[in-house]
Order: structure tokens, then sequence, then C-alpha cells
């Protein structure tokens, strides 16, 4: 029996003192934290983890820059602190990035202003990365020759962070470390709605790979549906004071726009934050902000629209960028955390992303509105808090939940690549040495890779031309990572999906081997429905 398949025969055959519903950066980090403190956590997602909001971020890891013009200093400086965190706690997943804010003639503020936020935000963010400084329009020029400065007042370039890898990689490996210390997790199996009686949630969920039903029991009960916590509370008979509005985001990948390791930030025609974000060996820009009611959104040729024509109007390129330019496509929903109920006279350009938590003590239920991933280790360890308040007896975990193994593991684990060559082996796409990838993305687990470079040297070739993938990591995958679909290996193990296009992919011989290996006798199947989509 396959991973998934015995995690949803422990989910209905055991009692939880916890189950989250959903799967994104807050159900995983709370299943990370509570786990890593003793509890029995169950952890479920309609989806595949991190298949929604989760997967379609900008990978940003920033302190919120843009609430600085609303004067929520508090705000920006807790999440500084828990950027700050990332980048110590996960140094190879985590880094800084510089970016580089062109301000045109026409902008509202001076220059001089503009810098002194940054200097103010560098000091909300205790120092921790590199000092700001500002450009003249020729310096910008010489920096980044892409930058269209003939308009340009002057430039400021200042630090903050980025995920090296995608965003939904960086969530499951919050999923992966819960399920090391002992959380029952699985993908694809939906709630229906749940209720509680002598002392114990039941949940009716549905496996949506087989179409069975089954129960699960906790005697706590969080909702951390992301978009859906409105939706699941009103299933189950929870009225909350807090509730979401929905702004929908997109970004466009296209091909390689700067070859400077560096984020461009404008600000777009509606006068907000606008960037082109270096995505391995492609640029990921945008976004949108458009209020929506449903949580299921799509790209529009308006969106298209929009983002091509800022990006084209700030950069100085030989040929305008068109829809013909774009590899990928992200959409996606911001669940934005308003008081009392929805109006939709609230403009969502001025909603932040903090987060709330709701708990519903009576009956041992707490809702999670809101968030970013930045700030996710701080929701950790707020549910916790609110967990055990529910009378969930926690430990005291015995040093960090969260965070790269420590300074021993990873020296010999580069140590034993060194001796069999894979800190030899580099991307001719990225220039990332394998044993740097293999580390970043599995971290003590990558020794199972390890071993089968060492038995057979082709397991660290290419499966993928441009795409960064190596053989030795599929049979891993396969068995540990609760693979159900092609899209689930494609975007969100990996990012794949987002760095070439389609008809590349469908025209890789490497790509039906990694079916062979992930699906067995359904590789056609899978290769299949994932084409017709």
């Amino acid at each position: 029996m396959d991973l998934r398949n015995q995690n949803i025969e422990q989910l209905e055959n055991r009692d939880f003192d916890v189950l989250i519903i959903g799967g994104g950066i807050n159900g995983a980090v709370s299943a990370a934290a509570l786990a890593a403190r003793g509890a029995k956590v169950a952890l479920i997602d309609a989806r595949d983890f991190a298949g929604f909001t989760s997967q379609q971020s900008s990978n940003l890891v920033w302190g919120g820059i843009k609430y600085m013009e609303g004067y929520e200093f508090g705000l920006v400086a807790g999440l500084c602190r828990s950027r700050n965190q990332l980048l110590e706690s996960f140094p190879s997943t985590v880094k800084e990035i510089r970016f580089l804010m062109t301000l045109n003639r026409q902008f509202r503020f001076h220059p001089l202003v503009i810098l002194a936020s940054t200097w103010l935000y560098w000091l909300l963010g205790r120092g921790r990365t590199g000092i700001p400084r500002k450009l003249t329009p020729k310096q910008i020029k010489a920096a980044e020759p892409v930058v269209d400065t003939r308009d340009s007042w002057a430039g400021i370039e200042y630090s903050d962070a980025f995920l090296h890898d995608n965003d939904a990689r960086f969530v499951f490996n919050f999923v992966r470390s819960a399920m090391n210390r002992g959380c029952t997790a699985a993908n694809y199996v939906r709630s229906l709605g749940a209720t509680r009686a002598d002392g114990f949630w039941t949940t009716q969920a549905q496996d949506q790979v087989s179409g069975r039903q089954f129960s699960i029991r906790s005697r706590v009960l969080v909702n951390a549906a992301g978009p859906y916590v409105d939706q699941h509370n009103t299933l189950s008979g929870i009225e909350t004071e807090y509730h979401h509005q929905l702004s929908k985001g997109i970004h466009l990948i296209v091909p390689q726009l700067s070859s400077n390791h560096r984020v461009l930030a404008f600000f777009a025609d509606d006068e907000r934050l606008f960037f082109a974000i270096p995505m391995a060996n492609r640029t990921c820009i945008g976004t949108t902000d458009t209020p929506v009611e449903d949580p299921v959104t799509e790209v529009t040729d308006a969106d298209r629209d929009f983002v091509l024509s800022n990006i084209n109007a700030r950069l100085d390129l030989r040929q305008p960028l068109g829809r013909n330019d774009i590899i990928a496509e992200r959409c996606g929903v911001r669940p934005l955390a308003v008081r009392g109920r929805k109006d939709e006279s609230v403009d969502v350009l001025q909603l932040s992303r903090k987060h709330f938590i709701e708990t519903n003590s009576e009956q041992k239920h707490v809702s999670i509105f809101g968030g970013k991933l930045t700030d996710c280790i701080n929701v950790g360890d707020e549910i916790s808090a609110q967990v055990g308040l529910l009378g969930v007896a926690l430990q005291e975990p015995p040093g960090k939940w969260y965070g790269e193994p420590g300074r021993d593991q990873r020296e010999a684990f580069f140590r034993r690549a060194a001796q069999i060559g894979v800190d030899h082996i580099i991307a001719s796409d990225t220039g990332e040495v394998l044993s740097e990838r293999l580390w970043r993305r599995y971290g003590a687990n990558s020794e199972t890779m390890l071993d089968a470079i060492e038995d057979d040297p082709s397991m660290g070739k290419p499966l993928i031309d441009n795409a960064g993938i190596r053989r030795c990591e599929i049979d891993y995958l396969a068995k540990h990572e609760m693979i159900v679909t092609l899209e689930d290996y494609l975007r969100r193990r990996s990012k794949i999906e987002l760095l070439v296009s389609r008809e590349t992919l469908r025209q890789s011989a490497g790509l039906f081997e990694a079916c062979e290996k992930l699906f067995g006798d359904d590789a056609r199947m899978r290769f299949n429905e994932y084409f017709s989509r």
C-alpha cells in the first residue's frame, strides 16, 4: 500500500487531538508546529498540498514595504522579523535579494521620501539586509540596461528576500516535517463538513481519487482552508467575527529579461508595486489586484494586457513582450481578513495580508483568516498556543520546530557529495550545483539521492532539459511525496511547469519516463490527462 492510502486508512481508524482542514501554508505550518509539540495531528486537503492559493505567490519573502504608506509600522516590523527568521532558519531556500525600484517623474512622492522610507524599512528589519541606496538614471541604466530610464527621476535599491525554489515546494516541506514527527496527512481528501458531539468533532471526508467517504474524529478542529474558510465554517455551523474578501492576483512567466539576479520594481499604472522577479532562467512579472467573489479564478485577456502593457512601458526591449512570449501563468486569490461582514465597498488595495486567528473555546474550533507566507512561523506558534488553551496537552519542542537540519548534518552531506563528485555536476541552464539543489529541496532526505548516484552515476543526469530535475530524484518523489497527478509533480513538487512550455514538455522523452516511475501502469493515463487540460 502506498503512503497516501496508508495515511487515509489511519485517518479513518484513529482518533486525533487535532484535525487541520487545508494543506496550504497556514495548515502546513500548523501541522508541523503541533506535531513537534507531541500532538496527534491529522491534515487533509481537498486538492494537492499547496494546490490553491499557496502555489500562486510571487515567491517573495518580504516585510511588506508597501504597508509603509499606510503607516502600519507595527505590521511591517513584525513581518520583517518573520522574514529574518526564515532567512536564518532556511539559508538554502530563503535568500536575500536586491530590489531596484525605478521612479518616474510623474510619481506622487519625491525620491528622497522613498529613500527615507527604505531606510526606515531597513531599521524596522533590524539591519538584517543590505542597506538602501539612491541611484541616478545613468546608474540605473549601467546596472540594468533593460530598464527604460528616459522618463526616470531616480532609482532606489534596497534588499528583501525570496524563495530560491517554488512556494509550493516550501509548503510541502512543512508537511513532510509534520509527517516525520507523526502527523497523518493526505492530499485529495475533501471535508464535507463536521459536527461535534461527546467531546469530539466528526468530520465527513471523501477520498477524491476513489470517491469513498469516511469519518475522521478529532478533539479540536482547525479550519485553515484559505479562501474556503468561510464556506467550511458554514458547513460546520461555526459563526465567526472575521470573514474573507478575495482579491485576484496574477503573474506571467516569460523568457529571462535580465541576466542580473535582482528584482526590478516599478509602480504600475494603478500605482501599485509591480515586479519583474528572477525565476531560474525565466522572469516572473506581475501582479494584479482585482476584487472577486469566487475563489476559483482564471487569467483573462484583460489581466494579460495589463501586465504586459505595464512591463513593456517600463523596459527598453528590442521587441515588446506579447502573449506569445508567455511560458506559464499563475493565478490565485488572496484571502484578505475583514472584521464583520464582507463590505464590497472596501478597496482591496488598502487591505493588508495580516492574519487573524479566531477561537471558539466552547466548540474547540479554530479558524485562520488571512496571512501570507512570510509570517508562517508565527501562525504555527499561535495555533499551537490556541490548541493548548483548548485542552490538548503539548510539550515544548526540544529545539526549533522549523528550519533546515543543523550545521553538522549539512557539512557531512556536502563532504560526502564532494567525495562522489556531485559537487561538480552543474546545471547548464541555471548554473546550480547539484549537491546544493538536493540539499535545498530535500534536506536530510537527500542522502537517498547520493546513494543512487554512487550506485549509478547516470542518476545525476538531467531528466528534462532546462528543468533542473535529475534522475535520482524521481524514485524518492514516487515513494515519499504523495504525487497523485502529473500536475502535482510538474507544478508543486517541482516548478518545471513554470519554466518549460507545455509543448516542449509534451515532446520530452524524459517526462514520460518520469510518469512511468511515478504512476507505473497508469503512466499513459496520467500523461494524457495532464495534456488534455
